[in-house]
Order: structure tokens, then C-alpha cells, then sequence
């Protein structure tokens, strides 16, 4: 009956462990790459394919109907020995048998009724020791020394095969040990089993090699930063070990290894700039710069654990391009300066892109843009002014000639350093204001006595009148007018002659000719400025929800339904609303009507009168108030006591350099503050009033 339970159980761990490799008759010898890849694929059994083998194991033995007699430690692990020195053997390539199924199932049992015996039978505490002292043997006797015969390449070579072997061995013994470590050691709370397999080879070998093997990959690697060939898969096996080896911690791999490579790759590129510097133009030098941090970066990917990748590259990159920005950037014949005078806007992306990586890096290469920009801006003005005052006093005409000149050169400049802005410098904030900065100090200088604001209104004037003496289509005038930016000019110029004055743009109250393509005809449409676009986003779509169109205008909800109930709803339809009815609802969608005409050739299409000039009223007669609170308190604290008229007078005086204040608003205001205790009437004179606060 045992026989045919033996034959049973072997049938089903061959059914149930197909991982278990069929090994080759006694007698064979294996190849130890053979051998170790066969023990790789048996220890990668699952515990709970161990738990069906010591199952059945168990059943085996009740089946046989034997009693389980008492192993006695020395006997138990003299047999425990054997199969450890097997594996050992196979590890090493020696000719050994390799593991039967019978083989395997006896090496388990014999540790599973060693650690469920009864005391002071059960030898679970001194099998965890053995456990440990099985590695430190094989670690002291063959591992060791074949590790510190070997030197450099084949040190490391050495050492990734005894790290393999190691974890394969690791993985068997762990199986082989699986009562224990599932049973005894989870119940005392002691380190598992594969840990301290692990342990040993940190404890043994890792400890007294690592400075070797950190010293052997950092000079392989700066072998291959010089353009030698190096085996990457060899560094990438070798630092997966420095992350292993710190079961979980990245403490090793920083403490033992990345430290040290980060100071050889200060070190590495301090000499590398301080000979570039010297030799190379700006340009080669960025080049080199660039071509270097590409290098870094892919020898992360290749072997370096990613977490190095930053660390890496700002060491680079300050070793490279922030110990030598200055003398880099001011290179005479080369430097920034030279790469704006002679456009090269290759090596300006280059430079944007390699010092935008450093913190500040970016400030010196703006303050060189402005500089350039204000000289040659300046350089445009007095070339102007030179050309002005050589022309005789009665060619007026050709003086204007001039100026018409001098403005389209700071237009075509404007568009030369946009576009710089725009491409070399990626729309960065510090070059647009540096772009800004450079224009107000040349443009706020004068020419032939006009402000260059002055000029610039000049000039649109004689677009828009003349086309500058040119035939200009509506697009090119369109297009120069814009790059003047006539509101802004409008706007400095004001400022100039107004300081004390608030200037407010109140686009809905702008109007704008549209012409409309229907089926039937062309007609002209009269809108006000949001009514035009709110129109024109219809060029783009056929079809808008209300939710797109306010996103899209950026107008207020009252705003945009006094819009489309005008185009919509009202006497002309240029756009059809669904639902076809007179109210604007958020659920409404909108098309253009292309079938819309009408008898007239041009119409005006009216906007319901509003709110927003009265609004703007409002909120200037409040402005006026606060002004003529603040000037009436400020003349009653000097005077203390005044008679009305004379505090009239006075308040007047003081408010018209702002604006022409109203005697009937005065008058209120001064109520309103006797109201508030500012000041008071005095009892025998109503029209004098005596300070309070």
C-alpha cells in the first residue's frame, strides 16, 4: 500500500509541479548554466505548492501505516547537509545528480517532524541557526575567495554571478526551510527566512567589497564619458545590486555609491569647463554643455537608477553652465551680446534652453537682451533725429517723410524681438518684460520735438487717412495698426497731458461695420463692437451653445443676452435661436441665418440702450463724492471754523485741477458729513461750520 501511495504522490507532484525540472539520468553532467537555471525554476514553487507536498507527504506516511519515530538533531541535519551541499554543488557546477521529486519531498518532511516533534524534541530554534550558518559557510569557503582573486571588470562579473547565485540559493534553502519559516519564526517574531539569507551576503561580502566595486563602476563610467565602449548590462546588474542589497532602503545604493559618483562628476566636468572656456567660442561651448547633459541623462536610462537622474544633471549643469555663466555669457567676440548683433537664434534657443535649468540663470541673459534691444532702439532715435536736423526747414514734408521712416523701423524692430521672444526665449515672462522696459526708454525720447507717442499717433493717423502714401489693402492696414497698438498709445499719450485723470474704455459703446455673406446678398451690418464679436465667432463654428458663447466673449450674462436678443430676437435675425422663441435662455443654441435679407444694402442693428454709460456715471459721480469729502475735510481741519460760501469757493479751487465740481453736490456732501459728526453748524450762524473730528 505505501508503494502505491509513494507512486500516487509522485504522480501528483508531477501534475501538481510542473516548475520541477526533469532531470538527466545519474551520471550526467550538467552545464553549471544548466544547473543553476533548473534550481532557479524549482525554487520559484509557490508555499502553497509546498503546502500540498508536505500534505501529502503526511498522507503518505498514514497511508503507509507507520508511526513517525524521533530524528535526533545530528542525524536530522546530517542529512539536511547532504542536500545542501548538493545545491551547492549545482551552484558551483560541480558533476552532481540533480533534485528528484523523492529528493525534494524528504529534504521538506525532514525539517517539518524536526520542528513538530515533542520537547525537547522539537529543534526548530537550532534549525533557524544552522539556517544561517549554512550561508556563512558557504560564504567564508567559496564565495569570498573567489571574489578577492579577481580585480576590476572581472571582479564585478564575478560579483553579479555570486549575487545570483546567492538569491537562487536563497529562494531553495527558503523552501526547503518553509515549516520554519511560516510556523516558529512568524509565532517569535524573528526575521523571515530569505532575510537573513540576504543579510549574510550584505553582512559577508557587500561590506567588505563595496568600495572596490564602487571605485571599478565609477571608472568604467568615466571611461565611457571619454567615448570608450563599456558593457552597460554589466553596470545596470551591478547597481541593481546596491539597490537589493538595501532590502527596500534606498540608504546603500545613496550612501555607498551615488555620493561618490556625484563628486566624480563634479570633479569630471570642473576640469572639462576649465579647459572649454579657454579654447571654445560660446556656441561650441553650449554645444558640448548640451551634448553632455543628453549623455547624463541616457546613462540613467541605461544603468543608474532613476532617482539619481536630477542629482546628476544639476550637478552638471552648475559645474558647466552656472560656474561659468558670467565669462561665458560676456565671451567678446561670442557671447550673448555677439549671438543678438549677429541673430543667431540657434545658439540663442541653445542658451535659453540650457540656463533655464538654473535657478536665476535666466536674469543675465534678459538683462543682455534689454541692453541690446535699448541700443539699438536709441540708435534708430538718433539716427532719426541726425536725419531730421540735416533737412532744410521748408521741406516739411520730407521731415514727416522721415518720421514715417523712423516709425516703421521701431515697428519692424518691435516684430524682429517678438519674435525672438516667442521662439528663442519660449514666451518667457523675464523676456517680454525685458522687451517692454527696452522700448519705453528709447520710445519715451523725442524726435524733431515730437514724443514718440506723438509720432505714433501721427502715424496711424496717416494710415487710416492716407494709407501712408501707399495703396495698403484693408488687411495691411489692419495688420500695421496693430503692431502700433494704437489704444495703448492713446493711452500714454493721454496720461502725459491729463495725470489727474482716469481714462476708462467703454468697448460696448465702440461701433463697427461688418460685411455679412447671405445666399441672397452681401449686406452691411452697423453693430457695436461686442455685437461684432459675438458675430464673428460664427466664422469659426456653425453652431453655438449660450455656455460658448459667454465662455468665448468673456462677457457677463446680462451682457450676452442682451446681445443675442438683439441679433436674435428682435426686428433683424442674423442669427436663429433654438427654441424659436423671444426669451434668451442658458439651454438656447444659436446658428447663423444664412437665408436673412433685406431691402437695404446696409443697416444698422440697434442694442438695447442700457445701463452701462449710466453705470459709468455712477461710479464716477462716487469717485467725485470720496474727492469732495477728502477736500472738505482737509481745508475744515486747517481752518477749524468757516462760513459756507467761502468753504464752497475753496473746495472748488482744490477740485478743479480733477474735474468742475457741482455747488448743489458741495452742498450735499457737507450735509452728508454734518450727518456724520465731521463737522457742525454753529448755533447762532447756520451757514458757518466748526470742525468736529
Amino acid at each position: 500500500m505505501a508503494s502505491a501511495a509513494s507512486a500516487a504522490l509522485l504522480s501528483y507532484l508531477s501534475l501538481s509541479f510542473p516548475l520541477l525540472p526533469h532531470y538527466s539520468p545519474r551520471g550526467t553532467q550538467p552545464h553549471a548554466a544548466a544547473a543553476a537555471a533548473s534550481a532557479e525554476k524549482a525554487a520559484s514553487l509557490s508555499p502553497l505548492g509546498f503546502r500540498c507536498l508536505r500534505a501529502a507527504a503526511a498522507s503518505l506516511a498514514a497511508m503507509a501505516g507507520q508511526e513517525r519515530r524521533t530524528i535526533d538533531l545530528e542525524e536530522g541535519w546530517a542529512f539536511m547537509q547532504k542536500g545542501i551541499t548538493k545545491l551547492k554543488n549545482i551552484l558551483e557546477g560541480k558533476p552532481e545528480p540533480q533534485f528528484s521529486s523523492e529528493d525534494y519531498m524528504m529534504l521538506y518532511t525532514t525539517i517539518y517532524n524536526m520542528c513538530t516533534q515533542k520537547p525537547p524534541h522539537d529543534y526548530s530554534q537550532q534549525l533557524y541557526d544552522k539556517y544561517r550558518e549554512s550561508f556563512e559557510e558557504y560564504i567564508t569557503s567559496m564565495v569570498l575567495p573567489s571574489l578577492r582573486d579577481k580585480h576590476d571588470e572581472f571582479m564585478l562579473r564575478e560579483l553579479v554571478k555570486r549575487w545570483s547565485n546567492h538569491k537562487i540559493m536563497v529562494r531553495w534553502l527558503s523552501r526547503f526551510f518553509f515549516y520554519l519559516d511560516r510556523y516558529f519564526i512568524s509565532r517569535r517574531s524573528l526575521t523571515p527566512l530569505e532575510q537573513v539569507g540576504l543579510t549574510c551576503f550584505r553582512d559577508l561580502i557587500y561590506q567588505e567589497i563595496k568600495g572596490q566595486v564602487k571605485g571599478a563602476v565609477i571608472a568604467l563610467i568615466d571611461k565611457e564619458r571619454e567615448g570608450e565602449q563599456i558593457d552597460r548590462a554589466l553596470l545596470k546588474n551591478v547597481l541593481g545590486i546596491f539597490v537589493e542589497i538595501g532590502l527596500g532602503s534606498m540608504e546603500c545604493y545613496e550612501n555607498d555609491f551615488e555620493d561618490f559618483l556625484l563628486k566624480d562628476t563634479t570633479d569630471y566636468y570642473s576640469l572639462k569647463a576649465q579647459s572649454w572656456i579657454l579654447e571654445d567660442s560660446c556656441p561650441d561651448y553650449m554645444i558640448k554643455a548640451e551634448e553632455c547633459l543628453k549623455k547624463e541623462k541616457e546613462r540613467v536610462g541605461h544603468y543608474l537608477h532613476i532617482s539619481s537622474e536630477q542629482k546628476l544633471l544639476e550637478k552638471v549643469q552648475n559645474e558647466l553652465l552656472a560656474q561659468y555663466a558670467t565669462p561665458l555669457l560676456e565671451k567678446e567676440h561670442s557671447g550673448c551680446f555677439a549671438l543678438l548683433r549677429d541673430d543667431k537664434e540657434e545658439d540663442l534657443s541653445r542658451m535659453y534652453r540650457l540656463f533655464s535649468k538654473i535657478t536665476r540663470g535666466l536674469e543675465p541673459i534678459a538683462n543682455m537682451f534689454k541692453t541690446h534691444v535699448t541700443n539699438e532702439g536709441t540708435a534708430l532715435v538718433k539716427q532719426a533725429e541726425d536725419s531730421a536736423s540735416n533737412k532744410k526747414p521748408e521741406k516739411k514734408d520730407m521731415v514727416g517723410m522721415q518720421e514715417q521712416v523712423f516709425v516703421w523701423k521701431i515697428i519692424e524692430l518691435h516684430d524682429k524681438y517678438v519674435a525672438y521672444v516667442t521662439e528663442c526665449f519660449q514666451g518667457h515672462t523675464l523676456f517680454h518684460k525685458a522687451l517692454k522696459e527696452a522700448f519705453e526708454v528709447f520710445c519715451n525720447k523725442g524726435v524733431s520735438g515730437s514724443s514718440s507717442a506723438e509720432l505714433l499717433a501721427t502715424f496711424c493717423d496717416n494710415i487710416l487717412k492716407k494709407g501712408c502714401s501707399e495703396k495698403l489693402s484693408d488687411e495691411a492696414i489692419e495688420d500695421a495698426l496693430e503692431k502700433v497698438k494704437c489704444v495703448e498709445v492713446f493711452k500714454e499719450f493721454y496720461q502725459t497731458r491729463t495725470k489727474h485723470r482716469k481714462l476708462t474704455w467703454i468697448y460696448s459703446l465702440g461701433t463697427c461695420n461688418i460685411n455679412a455673406k447671405f445666399e441672397a446678398k452681401t449686406i452691411e451690418l452697423i453693430v457695436t463692437t461686442y455685437q461684432a464679436a459675438l458675430l464673428l465667432l460664427f466664422n469659426g463654428s456653425d453652431r453655438l451653445s449660450y455656455s460658448e458663447i459667454v465662455t468665448q466673449l468673456n462677457l457677463s450674462d446680462d451682457d450676452v443676452v442682451r446681445l443675442l436678443h438683439s441679433l436674435s430676437c428682435a426686428k433683424y435675425k442674423i442669427l436663429n435661436k433654438e427654441p424659436a422663441n423671444r426669451s434668451i435662455s442658458p439651454n438656447d443654441v444659436f446658428e447663423f441665418n444664412s437665408k436673412f435679407t433685406d431691402r437695404m444694402r446696409r443697416i444698422k442693428i440697434p442694442l438695447p440702450p442700457v445701463d452701462e454709460k449710466k453705470k459709468v456715471v455712477e461710479d464716477v459721480d462716487k469717485d467725485r463724492r470720496y474727492a469732495i469729502d477728502a477736500s472738505i475735510v482737509r481745508i475744515m481741519k486747517s481752518r477749524k471754523v468757516m462760513g459756507h460760501q467761502q468753504l464752497v469757493a475753496e473746495c472748488v479751487e482744490q477740485l478743479s485741477r480733477m474735474f468742475k465740481p457741482d455747488f448743489k453736490a458741495i452742498k450735499k456732501r457737507i450735509e452728508d458729513l454734518i450727518t456724520r459728526d465731521y463737522l457742525e453748524r454753529e448755533k447762532d450762524n447756520a451757514n458757518v461750520y466748526r470742525y468736529l473730528a
